[in-house]
């Protein structure tokens, strides 16, 4: 399992390291399914041009822990063999990447339902503070945005 939360400037993990590393899970020759998320900055909000998106969390490591526990739930529900999950605080633009999610599992059934319960269950029950910048002002969302 890789869980990690990574401040923007620290440090890039992409998509395609998430599914390499998958790819050299012992679990490989029972798997038949790797479906994958990323989450990016969209650049229009209701009423607002986004100028640039900081995305915050009060504590990291708790916020690690916290994901790690989803993830773990999830490979028990759904019996996937293997979750990774990237989070990136920091400072951002349109288009740059802040959530990213593979799963690998033996079915494209229960595989895309892990993958659907990680995303959702990180946006609202995970504690991040998002504000989008704009020339209209800024408007902050907490957890659940």
């Amino acid at each position: 399992m890789v869980v990690r939360v990574i401040e923007a400037k620290e440090d890039k993990v992409t998509m395609a390291d998430l599914i390499a590393g998958l790819k050299k899970d012992t679990k490989i020759d029972y798997s038949g399914a790797i479906f994958t998320f990323e989450g990016i900055v969209r650049g229009k909000e209701e009423n607002m041009n986004l100028e640039k998106l900081i995305l915050t969390t009060p504590d990291k490591e708790k916020t690690k822990d916290e994901i790690e526990k989803i993830v773990e739930n999830a490979k028990i529900k759904y019996n996937v063999h293997e979750i990774s999950v990237v989070h990136y605080i920091g400072e951002f633009y349109t288009g740059d990447m802040l959530f990213l999610v593979a799963v690998l599992g033996a079915h494209r059934g229960e595989t895309l339902d892990a993958l659907k319960e990680v995303i959702e269950t990180v946006k609202y029950d995970v504690e991040f503070k998002k504000e989008e910048i704009s020339k209209e002002g800024t408007k902050t969302i907490l957890a659940g945005g």
